[in-house]
């Protein structure tokens, strides 16, 4: 099969660079990785050639990790442990950082008024999302039960859309996470932050909705 006609979910399950180049280039392989390459390509005037070339340059003397054919305990494991804990420590310190470039600078038609308040309904969402998890639907799939959790699972994906339209609204309030020029330090470590949760929120969904639900619901 061409590469090109594969779908950016497949290709982010198979390839470990795979996520981070379709991040580079704002292509969504989360919510909409069912998407071909060459058609997720076509929308934004990329070359899907160069993203494949891309993808195996980066992969040279890398260790990532072949998640889709991990055992389910240890993929689950790795999303609570590295994810979930990531957000749970840094949304937190990323409020704190919005409001102190709101107080600052909010006589700047630049500044990201909202931001603060926008990232605190996100903190509620996504620690309201993880204890559903972590609590119901993860202890079902370690337990062998996987097969019936159709239901919650449907829901964590809806969730997962939602998480990805609130990572719109980031960039719509940031104006793409473009710092101005005359940023201050704070102001810009502010935007390289959020764009690291932006890439970690995204290659969570991607683990979740298109390696670890459908392989938990084959049972």
């Amino acid at each position: 099969m061409n590469a090109t006609t594969t779908s950016l979910a497949d290709l982010a399950t198979t390839r470990p660079a795979a996520s981070r180049i379709f991040h580079r280039h704002g292509l969504d392989f989360c919510c909409g990785g069912k998407r071909r390459l060459d058609e997720a390509c076509a929308e934004l005037s990329i070359d899907p050639i160069t993203v494949l070339h891309e993808i195996e340059a980066e992969e040279t003397g890398t260790e990532d990790v072949e998640w889709g054919t991990r055992p389910l305990g240890e993929l689950i494991e790795h999303i609570v442990d590295h994810y979930h804990r990531r957000l749970r420590e840094e949304i937190p310190e990323l409020i704190t950082l919005a409001r102190k470039v709101e107080n600052v600078h909010a006589s700047r038609a630049d500044a990201p008024v909202g931001l603060a308040a926008h990232l605190t309904m996100i903190h509620e969402a996504v620690l309201d999302h993880l204890e559903k998890e972590e609590q119901l639907l993860f202890p079902m799939i370690l337990a062998g039960a996987g097969g019936q959790a159709a239901a919650p699972v449907r829901a964590m994906e809806h969730e997962h859309d939602d998480h990805g339209a609130n990572l719109r609204i980031i960039r719509s309030l940031t104006n793409q996470l473009s710092a101005p020029d005359d940023a201050c330090e704070t102001w810009r470590a502010l935007y390289l932050r959020l764009a690291q949760l932006e890439l970690e929120l995204m290659e969570h969904i991607h683990l979740e909705n298109n390696v670890l639900f459908p392989r938990a619901l084959r049972g």
